[in-house]
């Protein structure tokens, strides 16, 4: 009885196969750079689309939205006016609607339709990455008005810095910190944060 050889794969066959196997790893991470590269475009425009409604609220009724002590005489939806005191207060991150003139922030630019949603909802808006966003009166050592956004891994940020500001956690007009709980408020003053870690989560603000 005669044994049938069996035959293996050449060298060119292998070559092939490692070939096609390069192309489908190289097109899997192409797509998550592309997918990173989205996203961080995302954070980019909607920290400037926030900033313009901000401006764009102002030019139309001389108040900040949130703090708009006339809110409830513009709009409908609106049962809350602001202190007119030119500063939004409160947690950008939990806004009470009792208390915060940051939840009234959203209440109102959602009221105007310069952002979309619910005019009644005082819930922030979440960024690409699923973290809140909002703004704040001061924050980690700047003076003025901010935008946060939450929930942002250092390699991020490290993208946002390099395009932005100087790639410092403590300094510039970008800021980050890491924060100690879900839903902690924004600290005032300069924290030390050590340099960015790629997969930490930080809060990181921008200045106006």
């Amino acid at each position: 009885m005669q044994l049938s050889k069996q035959r293996g794969f050449t060298l060119v066959e292998i070559a092939i196969v490692l070939v096609i196997v390069g192309l489908l790893i190289g097109g899997v991470l192409k797509g998550q750079e592309m997918i990173t590269n989205a996203k961080i475009k995302r954070i980019e425009s909607d920290n400037a689309g926030i900033q313009a409604a901000i401006f764009s609220y102002q030019d139309r009724y001389l108040q900040l939205p949130g703090d708009d002590d006339a809110a409830n005489a513009r709009f409908d939806a609106v049962v809350v006016n602001g202190n007119g005191n030119g500063a939004i207060l409160g947690n950008w991150q939990v806004p009470v609607l009792a208390t915060d003139e940051t939840g009234w922030f959203w209440q109102h630019l959602r009221s105007s339709g310069l952002v979309n949603g619910n005019p009644t909802d005082i819930d922030p808006q979440q960024n690409a990455y699923g973290g809140k966003v909002g703004v704040n009166y001061n924050g980690l050592g700047i003076q003025g008005h901010v935008t946060a956004f939450g929930g942002l891994e250092g390699s991020v940020v490290k993208v946002l810095e390099s395009r932005l500001d100087d790639g410092v956690t403590t300094t510039g007009r970008v800021r980050g910190y890491i924060p100690v709980a879900l839903g902690e408020a924004l600290p005032a003053g300069v924290t030390a944060t050590p340099p960015y870690v790629d997969t930490t989560l930080y809060t990181v603000v921008f200045r106006f």
